[in-house]
C-alpha cells in the first residue's frame, strides 16, 4: 500500500462557456473501471441530446486502467486532455465526463484541448480533493489509574481516536501514520510506566482535505 495519494472528495459539477458552447464538467470518486463506465453512462442518458460526452478515468493504486474517449471530437482533443489534466493534478480513483454543446462556433484543434482541460479543471474544483493517508490502527488497553494520562497525551498530540469502550479497564484504537506506530508504542509504553496492553492492527487509509496535508508535513 502507498502512504498518500489524492482522489476527489466525491461528486463534483460545474459549466463554463466557451466561445458560445456550453461545456459541463462531472467527476466522481470511482474504485473501479465498472463504477467509470456506469457514471460515464449515466451523463450520457442525462445528456442524450448534447454535442459530444467526452471522458477519462484513472483507475487503481499505480493507474493501471486509464481510459479516454473522444466522443466524436477529432482524436485527441478532447478525451486524452481530461485525461492529462485528472494525470497532472496527481489523482487516483477518479471519473470525469465533459458534455458539451455546441454554440456555432468552431474551436479547432487547439481550441478544444485547452477547452476540455479547463472543463475537467472545473469538475474537479467542483468536486474538491482529499489525500488518502495510510495509517495504522493501534489498540492501547489500560486500567482507569492510567487513562487520565493517556487520555491527555491523546488530545494533546492530536491523534486520531477511532474507538473507546468502557469495562473493567480502558481499551482505545487510535490511528497512527504508517511509519510513526513505533514511536507511539514507545511513547505509550513509557507513559504508562509498561503496563499499557498495545496491539498493532490492519492499516487503513484516513481520508483528510488537501489543505490539512501542507499542515501535516510542516508540522512533522
Amino acid at each position: 500500500m502507498i502512504q498518500q495519494y489524492k482522489t476527489v472528495s466525491g461528486y463534483g459539477e460545474r459549466e463554463i462557456v466557451i466561445e458560445r458552447s456550453r461545456f459541463i464538467g462531472y467527476a466522481q470518486r470511482a474504485t473501479t473501471e465498472e463504477e467509470a463506465t456506469a457514471f460515464i453512462a449515466m451523463i450520457k442518458k442525462k445528456h442524450w441530446d448534447a454535442t459530444h460526452n467526452c471522458s477519462a478515468f484513472v483507475i487503481g493504486e499505480h493507474d493501471q486502467i486509464q481510459r479516454s474517449s473522444d466522443d466524436g471530437e477529432p482524436s485527441g482533443t478532447a478525451g486524452k486532455p481530461i485525461l492529462e489534466c485528472i494525470k497532472k493534478n496527481g489523482l487516483k480513483d477518479t471519473v470525469v465526463v465533459v458534455t458539451r454543446y455546441f454554440g456555432g462556433i468552431k474551436l479547432g484543434a487547439g481550441g478544444l484541448v485547452r477547452a476540455y482541460t479547463a472543463g475537467t479543471a472545473a469538475a474537479l474544483q467542483a468536486a474538491g480533493i482529499v489525500a488518502h493517508i495510510l495509517h495504522v490502527r493501534v489498540r492501547v488497553t489500560v486500567d482507569y489509574h492510567w487513562w487520565g494520562k493517556v487520555e491527555n497525551e491523546l488530545r494533546s498530540g492530536g491523534h486520531r481516536v477511532a474507538d473507546t469502550a468502557y469495562t473493567d479497564v480502558v481499551s482505545v484504537e487510535v490511528l497512527i501514520p504508517a511509519g510513526e506506530e513505533s514511536a507511539f508504542v514507545e511513547r505509550m509504553t513509557d507513559l504508562t510506566n509498561g503496563q499499557a496492553e498495545i496491539a498493532c492492527g490492519e492499516k487503513e487509509y484516513v481520508e483528510v482535505p488537501i489543505e490539512a496535508v501542507g499542515q501535516e508535513e510542516e508540522k512533522e
